[in-house]
């Protein structure tokens, strides 16, 4: 059966392309509604780092979850608590602006949607054929990232027109939807056997395997460096530029082209190159794109340099959950996803913290030349491990 008439799987994709445009408004309008309230571009990157640093005590216990329960029933409890936590903002920010509540639900949010994530991962095997992995998680790609591009430029002019509050409380309705869509799936049933294995069995399973390894380690340094960079694009444009709520949404809506172009090709890219290859030149672009980000004095130039990092890490992104899907086993999956997601995010909070210091100190261009130089660097470093050898789904 093709993708376009699996009907379970199209449910998914639908509902959760709308979820990605809900969460789109989230990640511009906290920042956002933070910068608003503050001025400060270091109290962006702290949010930021706290929320990374709440996915990663998640990580720990989500791959276990998502082994252990029913994976549909997990989806949807984290997407309606989601809906509580950010509908409450709205709420709140009635009798005037709260940023501590920001700090309270933003990283339970991320910890839901770390839990999120692991699961969604191991679900998608369950509603594709094995030959399909690849194709479908390039479909996904491609759905969310056309989701992210009306999201962001949308949330732009509602922020300008009524303020971030509003884009939040939209977010929040997105995951009611999502979850009844989730409630119309069917998962295919699968045999697997007796596990015992605990909480750190993903992690063995990951160093066991040379290239899932290798990929742990490198990308772990890899997004040290590259996750602040919406913070500092955001900041540039605000701060450097003095660019309106609306020209950033565009600018993140056209990053999200970068995806849209990259999903499509992926499955060709890594037959005609390898894994490796495929791996090391989308990396290197993203690199290369995020050095020229502060350098760029214009709209339009940054939001092509945008939709060239994305594009670099979204055909880099797509690659590597395939591998992954495809050589872990069904019992495990949860766990290696988790324990993978939750490593080679182990520095991203601190990457974050610095980066926006960084760019309020030194500034924008050189912060992001340096995070760049570094992409590229551990970018190539990976020619020196096994993901340059062939692997046997190329």
């Amino acid at each position: 059966m093709t993708l376009f008439r699996n009907r379970d799987f199209n449910i998914f994709l639908s509902v959760q392309a709308l979820s990605v445009a809900g969460d789109s408004f989230s990640t511009l309008a906290i920042p956002l509604l933070i910068l608003h309230a503050t001025g400060s571009v270091v109290q962006m990157g702290v949010l930021t780092g706290l929320s990374g640093a709440a996915s990663l005590v998640a990580g720990v216990f989500a791959g276990y979850l998502a082994d252990r329960l029913d994976r549909r029933r997990l989806l949807i409890g984290c997407d309606l608590t989601r809906a509580a936590l950010y509908g409450a903002i709205p709420i709140v920010w009635i009798s005037g602006p709260q940023i501590w509540l920001l700090y309270v639900i933003v990283p339970l949010g991320a910890a839901l949607g770390m839990l999120f994530q692991v699961t969604y991962v191991t679900v998608v095997p369950s509603l594709v054929e094995p030959g399909q992995i690849t194709q479908a998680n390039g479909r996904l790609y491609a759905i969310y990232a056309a989701g992210s591009i009306g999201g962001p430029a949308l949330v732009g002019v509602i922020s300008k027109a009524y303020g971030p509050v509003v884009a939040i409380g939209i977010d929040a309705v997105t995951f009611v939807v999502s979850a009844l869509g989730i409630l119309l799936i069917r998962l295919r049933p699968a045999t697997v056997p007796e596990d015992r294995g605990g909480l750190l069995e993903g992690a063995r399973f990951l160093w066991r395997q040379p290239v899932l390894r290798s990929l742990t380690i490198l990308l772990t340094f890899f997004i040290f460096l590259t996750a602040g960079v919406d913070d500092i694009v955001i900041y540039h444009l605000k701060h450097d530029l003095a660019q309106n709520d609306d020209a950033i949404g565009l600018v993140l809506a056209c990053a999200a082209v970068g995806t849209i172009l990259g999903a499509p090709l992926i499955a060709r890219i890594r037959k005609a190159i390898g894994f490796g290859y495929t791996w090391v030149t989308a990396t290197t672009l993203s690199g290369l794109a995020m050095g020229c980000i502060g350098l760029a004095t214009g709209v339009p130039s940054i939001a092509v340099l945008m939709a060239l990092f994305v594009f670099g890490t979204a055909v880099a992104g797509i690659c590597s959950q395939s591998f992954r899907q495809e050589v872990t086993p069904s019992h495990l999956l949860g766990r290696v996803t988790a324990a993978f997601w939750t490593i080679h995010y182990a520095l991203g909070p601190a990457g974050a913290a610095l980066l926006t210091l960084g760019a309020s100190q030194l500034g924008v261009a050189t912060m992001a030349v340096i995070a760049g130089a570094g992409c590229v660097l551990v970018s190539l470093s990976g020619l020196l491990t096994p993901i340059r050898r062939p692997l046997p789904s190329d």
